[in-house]
């Protein structure tokens, strides 16, 4: 068990703490919009590919299916831009804590998750081609948000003053 968690969950939850410090740093934004985005994106890129592979009304339940998946996020993201404080330091704490305890928590979960993410591919079958495309788009779409949303939960999130321009400015000793 400690060889999992060492080689396998710790290096994933370090990359995800440097994608959300990259992305505060680079954007300023909090670090609970990249998720959200980042499913956004994925859906798109699977819109866009379903556009050429699937027609007429496979193509409807296939658009119908992805737009529903996108809702959550699309919610998520205009009800976290109501804030008018931004990303702060009680924010960073309250993201701190609720990420501790996913940490400490919940990492067989994270690691049934990733385990399921590299398998689905591959015991997601069928002999009709509409249904296989669908279950193809469905099993990139879980690949490529389902761990990513466990482990940028987990991360530690970016201090709130990451973002800060003279911040960085006041750190650099060269």
């Amino acid at each position: 068990m400690h060889w999992i968690n060492r080689y396998i969950d710790q290096p994933l939850l370090d990359g995800a703490a440097s994608s959300l410090r990259a992305w505060h740093s680079r954007t300023g934004l909090s670090p609970e919009r990249l998720e959200p985005l980042w499913n956004i994106a994925v859906t798109g890129l699977l819109l866009f590919a379903a556009g050429h592979f699937l027609s007429g009304p496979a193509l409807l339940l296939c658009y119908g299916g992805l737009v529903m998946l996108t809702l959550p996020s699309v919610w998520m993201l205009f009800t976290s831009g109501r804030d008018v404080g931004g990303y702060d330091v009680a924010a960073y704490k309250k993201l701190r804590t609720r990420a501790f305890m996913k940490r400490e928590a919940e990492w067989a979960v994270r690691l049934a998750i990733l385990f399921t993410a590299i398998c689905l591919p591959f015991v997601s079958r069928s002999d009709d081609p509409t249904a296989a495309y669908f279950m193809i788009g469905a099993s990139l779409w879980f690949v490529l948000t389902g761990p990513a949303r466990s482990y940028l939960a987990a991360a530690e999130p970016p201090m709130p003053r990451d973002g800060d321009p003279s911040f960085k400015a006041d750190l650099q000793f060269n």
